[in-house]
């Protein structure tokens, strides 16, 4: 709606850090959000529009803003403010450092000083001066900004500074997105579900969150639900109270409860049985867990750090797990790549194992003769960095020299796996079906376990001990 003053002239679009400043303008009249376009647009503003509360969430869930401009009334001859009140408390609750201006009738002084109260940044009143609005989302625009560089530096210190955070090796280009992500979303309060194949460091970056996180002096609890039994998934999770069943004994205080105040991890989230998982929705929703054979729930207030190798969309797209879990779960998601796809990386996180088991062990090994460098950079590394953990702890082991050389190694089986099975030991033929296995099921751990014989517990005993 175009105010009393035309838009002044700008030789320059207006750029701010890097990349147009995005805006999202809610609306329920077009004609508005037409006007808001026009007078931003030509200023160097990306504009986003939408007409309800429910479009703004869905909006806010798919991208990010430098600024939200919203009115406050949605539904026809409403003037109380309260959607576009009730709007703004919700997004202020999910992050305090994004601007809100609002849009008032003019007049309308009590809602503004309500919408303030409630962290609005600042408050426009229609019919608008342009310039007021146009000085009002440049301050803002400016301000989250400099804010998101000033909290990206703080976790970047913290990432470097944190006590007793995890070993993690990350200077391959193909980890940037990951190290910006993890310094971005770790001092908030957001779910987050790590992605990855099998050993690609899934465990270390949740606890690298944790130990960045505003929770790190509180609990890290960490649960394998693809190992957890069908019948003790809801005894471990939420615990049980004396005579839940026959060896319940004595109450039992479950995982989540562990975990009050700080951040429960569940590794092979892909792998929880469908029928556990509308349990385990449920408490993620209401924030309340029910022991076993309790009647009475226990509110927790932890955070949930979750972990697959599966591909979730599909999974639901199968039937195989709940698309209304899989939204609760990935507030933000963070894919780890392949330790192929970061070769950069493998000879410093080599030489990081190397360190720690020669200490381990006390062997006098110092360093990786050039060959054996060699043959580390052309392995594939179908086990990511866990295999590379355990073959750098069988080659310290195993070298009878300073330096560790090819032979010490040992990845030759895995790069022949055409060799005859007369010339493979016990271990090798079973870590050549596992992989087999793995493979052909898409890293559904279940399915790959029932094709072996084996049960999902003694499969993933034996991909911990061989590092896949």
């Amino acid at each position: 709606m175009p105010g009393s003053t035309k838009p002044r002239e700008i030789d320059t679009p207006f750029v701010v850090n890097s990349g147009a400043p995005r805006i999202l303008a809610a609306d329920d009249q077009q004609h508005i959000l037409d006007a808001i376009a026009l007078l931003l647009k030509p200023v160097g503003y990306a504009v986003d529009t939408v007409r309800s509360p429910e479009l703004v969430r869905e909006a806010l869930g798919t991208a990010s803003y430098d600024a939200v401009l919203i009115d406050l009334n949605y539904t026809r001859d409403t003037t109380s403010g309260q959607e576009g009140l009730d709007l703004l408390s919700e997004m202020v609750a999910l992050d305090g450092t994004l601007p809100v201006v609002v849009m008032t009738a003019w007049g309308n002084v009590e809602l503004a000083v309500e919408a303030m109260r409630r962290g609005a940044r600042d408050f426009i009143q229609k019919p608008w001066e342009n310039e007021r609005l146009l000085s009002i989302l440049r301050t803002q625009v400016e301000l989250h900004r400099a804010l998101q560089q000033a909290e990206r530096l703080a976790a970047e210190n913290r990432l470097l500074s944190a006590p007793g955070r995890p070993e993690f090796i990350a200077n391959a280009p193909s980890m940037v997105p990951v190290l910006e992500a993890i310094t971005r979303v770790a001092p908030s309060h957001a779910n987050i579900l790590i992605t990855g194949e099998h050993g690609t460091g899934k465990e270390v970056v949740a606890r690298t969150i944790h130990a960045l996180s505003l929770r790190a002096s509180r609990p890290l609890v960490v649960v394998n639900t693809g190992g957890l039994a069908e019948g003790v998934f809801e005894s471990e999770l939420f615990g049980h109270v004396k005579g839940a069943f026959t060896d319940a004994r004595t109450d039992r205080i479950g995982r989540f409860e562990l975990a009050e105040g700080g951040t429960i991890f569940l590794d092979e989230i892909g792998n929880v049985p469908v029928r556990q998982q509308s349990k385990l929705l449920r408490v993620i929703e209401s924030g309340e867990i029910e022991p076993v054979g309790s009647s009475r729930s226990r509110r927790v207030d932890v955070r949930l750090v979750s972990a697959t190798n599966i591909d979730l969309p599909a999974a639901c797209e199968a039937g195989q797990f709940r698309e209304d879990l899989l939204f609760r779960l990935n507030t933000v998601e963070i894919h780890l790549p392949p330790l192929r796809e970061r070769k950069e990386d493998i000879t410093a996180i080599a030489v990081h194992f190397l360190s720690n088991y020669a200490l381990r062990y006390r062997r006098q090994v110092v360093g990786l003769d050039s060959s054996a460098l060699q043959v580390l950079m052309q392995y594939s590394w179908p086990g990511n960095v866990r295999e590379l953990e355990h073959t750098m702890e069988r080659a310290v082991l195993m070298c009878r020299t300073s330096q560790i050389q090819p032979a010490d190694l040992g990845v030759g089986v895995a790069r022949h796996p055409s060799q005859n099975l007369e010339e493979l030991s016990l271990e090798s033929v079973e870590i050549i079906l596992i992989r087999k296995a793995l493979h052909r099921f898409h890293g559904n751990v279940s399915q790959a376990a029932e094709a072996l014989g084996l049960s999902r517990g003694a499969l993933y005993r034996r991909m911990e001990k061989y590092g896949l």
